[in-house]
C-alpha cells in the first residue's frame, strides 16, 4: 500500500479546501470500500481525509413530508431509522440485503453511492480495465462476465454497479446533495451516474472536488408499499446477480401509480421507465408485469455467459409486483 497522509476534517468547508489542494486526496468515511482497493493497489491516495466527524450523521423530516439523510448516517442506522422503515420500506430492505451487520455498522450514505464496481478485472491491477487504466481494454466481454451487464453496457466496459441502496434511491426519486469550493449544488440520482460510452472510468457526474452531503427523499406515498428484492448466489452476503426495487399503488384492480428500478444489470442503478409505462392505468395482474418486464428488457444484450439475467429479471418483475399487489389489496 502506498504510504498516505492522514487527516480529520472538523467542518465540511475545511474538508472540501483540503480535498481542493491535492487531486491525489480521497475522502474516508466508513472506508470499506476504499480500503480494499487501497489495499489491491486500484486506489494510491497521497491523503485521507476522515469525514466521519462531520455533522452529516442525522435523518431529518423535511417540510414537504419527505426525508432527509446525511452522508455519514451509517447503513446500520439508516435500515433501523423508523421513519425509513414506515415510509420508504424498499430502502430498508436493499440497506439490509446489501452487506453484513459489520459492514453495516461502518459503512456510510455517501460511501455506498460512490462505491466502485466489484469486477474482477478492474480489482486486478495485473489485468487491462478501461475504468481503471482507460484505454487499455475489457477483457471481461471475452473473459468471466456472468455477472455482468445486461443493459446500458458498451465496447468498453461491461461492469455493473454493486449498490443495493442506490438501486432502492433511483427508484425514490431521491436527490443527492454535495458541497464544493464554490458552495452547495444538487443532482437528482437519475443524473448521478454518467453512461459508459467510451469513458468508463468517468463514474458520476459530482464536479471536481465534491463531497456529498447527504441525500433527500420526496414525500412519494407509493414509497409506502415499496420492496426491494435481491437475487445472490449464496444466501449469505453477496452482490446481487439481479435486483428490483418497486413501489406499486393499485386502486380497483387498475395501477395508478408504479416505481421501478433494476440493480447488477447495468453500470448504474437502471430505472426502469419504459416499464413504468406500461404498468400505469394498465390492469393490475401477472400478464401485466410480465409485458412491463418485457417492455424493459427488449434493449437487453447479454453477453454469452449472462443471458441469463434477462429471464431473471423478468420473473423477479413479476414476483415483486404481484406481492405488493397483494398486500395492498388486504
Amino acid at each position: 500500500m502506498r504510504e498516505f497522509e492522514y487527516r480529520r476534517a472538523s467542518d465540511v468547508a475545511g474538508a472540501v479546501a483540503l480535498l481542493d489542494a491535492d487531486p491525489d486526496t480521497r475522502f474516508l468515511g466508513g472506508g470499506t470500500n476504499l480500503v480494499d482497493l487501497m489495499k489491491t493497489g486500484v486506489e494510491r491516495p497521497t491523503r485521507l481525509i476522515d469525514i466521519r466527524e462531520l455533522p452529516l450523521d442525522d435523518i431529518e423530516s423535511t417540510p414537504g413530508g419527505g426525508l432527509r439523510i446525511g452522508a455519514t448516517v451509517t447503513n446500520a442506522d439508516l435500515a433501523a431509522h423508523p421513519g425509513v422503515r414506515r415510509r420508504y420500506p424498499a430502502l430498508a430492505q436493499a440497506v439490509l440485503a446489501g452487506a453484513s451487520g459489520q459492514l453495516r455498522n461502518m459503512a456510510t450514505v455517501g460511501g455506498n453511492l460512490l462505491q466502485r464496481t466489484r469486477c474482477g478485472y478492474f480489482t486486478d491491477v495485473t489485468k487491462p480495465c478501461n475504468k481503471r487504466a482507460p484505454g487499455s481494454g475489457c477483457p471481461a466481454i471475452q473473459g468471466e462476465h456472468h455477472n455482468h451487464a445486461i443493459l446500458g453496457a458498451s465496447d468498453h466496459c461491461v461492469a455493473v454497479h454493486p449498490s443495493d441502496m442506490a438501486v432502492a434511491l433511483t427508484a425514490l426519486d431521491a436527490v443527492v446533495h454535495y458541497e464544493t469550493k464554490a458552495g452547495p449544488g444538487e443532482l437528482p440520482i437519475g443524473g448521478l451516474y454518467l453512461p459508459v460510452g467510451d469513458t468508463p472510468h468517468r463514474e458520476t457526474a459530482l464536479p471536481p472536488g465534491a463531497l456529498i452531503t447527504g441525500v433527500t427523499l420526496p414525500p412519494v406515498p407509493t414509497a409506502a408499499n415499496s420492496r426491494y428484492r435481491k437475487v445472490r448466489e449464496r444466501a449469505s452476503y453477496a452482490f446481487a446477480i439481479g435486483s428490483v426495487a418497486a413501489a406499486l399503488d393499485v386502486r380497483l384492480g387498475v395501477v395508478q401509480d408504479a416505481r421501478l428500478a433494476f440493480g447488477a444489470v447495468a453500470a448504474r442503478p437502471w430505472r426502469a421507465l419504459a416499464a413504468e409505462r406500461v404498468l400505469v392505468g394498465a390492469p393490475a395482474g401477472a400478464e401485466t408485469y410480465a409485458a412491463a418486464a418485457d417492455a424493459e428488457l427488449s434493449a437487453a444484450r447479454p453477453l454469452p455467459h449472462n443471458a441469463y439475467k434477462v429471464a431473471l429479471m423478468r420473473n423477479l418483475v413479476v414476483a415483486v409486483l404481484t406481492e405488493l399487489a397483494e398486500e395492498a389489496a388486504r
